[in-house]
């Protein structure tokens, strides 16, 4: 063999050795992580796997949409929680003052996790939020929840349409949701309903192969990510994604 290519096959096999070994690392870091927390859970009630998760948030949501929400002992509630928490849903939800995840879900203190921004997006900071959730609390589901008439999509439509960016720190949440308008721009029906859907289902595939923690979560089966959208005259959460 030339030198030549002996050179070459040993830098190919050091960035093999070191791309590996960076894989290992990280699985060995994820793999402790993704275990279920030691000691009794402060809410025993939500220690439940993945699709009993998500049918006790249907649940909940349609109790509140028919008007039969439960009453929460909240003095009880904060006693349990004050010391530790094991929600069994966390919600990618939007910072929209109608749309408030304990009320919509019917859910309690410790019950949901929340990370709520404008648009229902998962950027890095979200992401890790939620990486916290599934690695120590062992949280077995994660909806994203879009909603109807939501202006920070509206307001990315008419950025996107006008060619102007809107003022201030703005341009980040178009940033983030524009991907989801310029999918769906020339289907047919109404352009909100369609971006808004999108932007669910978009986030949803981001997290379900959001790696190490999250992707090897769904692939073990302790961790299902879902979408919804939310309708405000109704009050019902529609699945999709």
């Amino acid at each position: 063999m030339c030198q030549l290519c002996d050179n070459a096959l040993s830098t190919t096999s050091r960035r093999r050795l070191l791309t590996g070994l960076a894989t290992g690392a990280a699985l060995a870091l994820a793999g402790p992580l993704i275990a279920a927390p030691t000691g009794p859970p402060p809410k025993p009630d939500n220690a439940i796997g993945p699709d009993e998760a998500l049918r006790r948030l249907m649940a909940g949501n349609a109790r509140f949409a028919t008007g039969r929400d439960r009453r929460h002992d909240l003095v009880r509630e904060r006693a349990l929680t004050a010391k530790g928490q094991n929600p069994y849903a966390a919600i990618v939800g939007c910072a929209d003052s109608r749309v408030g995840p304990e009320l919509v879900f019917d859910a309690g203190l410790g019950d949901l996790f929340i990370c709520r921004v404008a648009g229902n997006f998962a950027n890095d900071d979200v992401t890790a939020s939620l990486e916290y959730a599934v690695a120590n609390l062992a949280t077995p589901l994660i909806m994203v929840l879009g909603h109807g008439a939501c202006g920070a999509v509206k307001a990315t439509i008419d950025s996107l349409k006008t060619g102007h960016a809107p003022p201030g720190h703005l341009p980040s949440l178009v940033e983030e949701i524009a991907p989801a308008v310029r999918a769906v721009q020339g289907d047919p029906g109404d352009l909100l309903a369609n971006a808004i859907v999108r932007n669910v289902e978009l986030n949803v595939k981001k997290l379900r192969t959001a790696g190490p923690i999250l992707s090897a979560a769904v692939d073990a089966g302790k961790l299902r990510i879902v979408g919804g959208v939310y309708d405000l005259a109704s009050g019902r959460v529609t699945r999709v994604g």
